[in-house]
């Protein structure tokens, strides 16, 4: 395992994660490879993703075949895959919101694949849940799909956007995106859905970083 795996652990680094969600490079944050990736999706990847009947790792793997299956660009498909690596980085229990805890995911690993990735992956992973939030505010019945758990996590991370926020959100370069990787992150909460393994979407990730 690599140093910048080892280093996750530390509380250290979590309080530097924390100051670090912007688009700023943090000189102390390691990069993670592609190995230290797939040990976290080897080593937590089994943990249940809050309050849904998959995995963590089986949710990755649905966000990014969904990607797949729509023709998104490399970039995209790997950002799908992801979109809640954050969540294996800042473990919080069992289903945190109904503790009332946003455990800000959307920002947690962006210091660790800034190194690793362009925009074009990090963004729509920023991105990701102000996009639910936009989408519950420009279609009337995004909201009425919501899993239980994604409405509990809606109101911990600030609510459904007013119409100005709302308007200032679809006027950013990576918006479209966002929204898209959102809608699949929606649907990928199928326990009985088949998908290539993790390796496959590695393998694509490989093909366009740095």
């Amino acid at each position: 395992m690599s140093r910048a795996a080892n280093a996750i652990r530390s509380p250290h680094c979590a309080a530097t994660i924390a100051r670090f969600n912007g688009p700023m490079r943090p000189r102390a944050i390691m990069a993670l490879s592609l190995d230290d990736i797939r040990h976290l999706f080897e080593r937590y990847g089994g943990l249940a993703y809050s309050g849904e009947p998959v995995s963590q790792l089986q949710h990755a793997l649905q966000t990014a075949c969904l990607a797949e299956e729509a023709n998104a660009r490399a970039e995209l498909v790997v950002a799908a895959l992801l979109h809640d690596l954050g969540h294996l980085l800042n473990l919080q229990g069992d289903t945190p919101t109904q503790r009332g805890i946003d455990d800000l995911h959307q920002y947690f690993a962006l210091p660790f694949l800034r190194p690793l990735f362009d925009d074009a992956v990090l963004e729509p992973i920023r991105l990701h849940v102000d996009a639910k939030r936009c989408l519950c505010a420009i279609d009337a019945s995004y909201h009425a799909r919501l899993s239980p758990d994604s409405v509990r996590s809606l109101e911990l991370q600030g609510g459904i956007f007013d119409d100005e926020s709302a308007r200032a959100f679809l006027s950013k370069p990576w918006a479209e995106d966002a929204m898209s990787l959102r809608r699949w992150d929606d649907a990928a909460k199928d326990a009985a859905r088949v998908t290539p393994p993790l390796a496959h979407y590695l393998d694509i990730a490989a093909r366009i970083a740095h």
